[in-house]
């Protein structure tokens, strides 16, 4: 029975874990990943080869082409646009006044009179402005799944380019340093949950 108990409070831990902890648990254990082709197109190529790199460049994980080696696989897809934006606006004044005054008299047949006055003034003005604005834009989605199927972390980013580099580029660095800093982050729970885990009691000594 006082096995049973230690072995309880030794695994409490693990069977009382959420979903969030589970994963960062896995995505501690990762070390080599595989980057699988991305749905997408030549685009989605290309920005496989750029988070390849990125990913390498981080010194945190090895980057593996045999799938079979790796801890976990990078899926998802990605996709590069050049497009242009066009911007159309119109700005008018118009102003219209008229004036009209007339009368009329008359007595039998000894006299009449009649009088009329009419007037009329216009003034218009418009303006349209028409712009065109040509873009690039990237956007990957990905996921990284364990050897078991799961998916232990995924992440989403977009870009319309950076200073110094191109969109594409800059959607794979924005990637590889959400992941780097998921891992440490992971890295540091793990590490919070050890430390706080409750030590199984010493079995009793048995009396003859």
């Amino acid at each position: 029975m006082t096995l049973v108990l230690c072995a309880l409070l030794l695994f409490a831990p693990y069977l009382e874990q959420t979903p969030e902890e589970e994963a960062a648990q896995h995505l501690t254990k990762v070390r080599r990943i595989y980057v699988a082709i991305l749905t997408g197109g030549d685009a989605a190529l290309q920005i496989r080869d750029l988070l390849m790199t990125s990913l390498h460049n981080s010194k945190l994980f090895i980057i593996t082409e045999d799938e079979d080696k790796a801890d976990a696989v990078l899926k998802g897809a990605g996709d590069d646009d050049v497009f242009t934006d066009t911007f159309q606006s119109s700005e008018g004044i118009n102003a219209h006044t008229q004036i009209g005054a007339g009368s009329s008299q008359g007595l039998r047949n000894y006299s009449s009179s009649s009088s009329s006055h009419s007037g009329a003034v216009s003034i218009g003005e418009n303006e349209s402005r028409r712009t065109e604005e040509r873009k690039h834009e990237a956007i990957a989605t990905v996921r990284l799944v364990s050897k078991d199927g799961d998916v232990i972390w995924s992440a989403t980013a977009e870009s319309l380019g950076a200073k110094f580099m191109g969109a594409s580029a800059d959607v794979a660095d924005k990637i590889a340093k959400r992941l780097v800093a998921d891992f440490k982050a992971a890295k540091q729970q793990v590490a919070a949950s050890q430390t706080t885990r409750p030590v199984a009691a010493p079995a009793a000594a048995s009396t003859k």
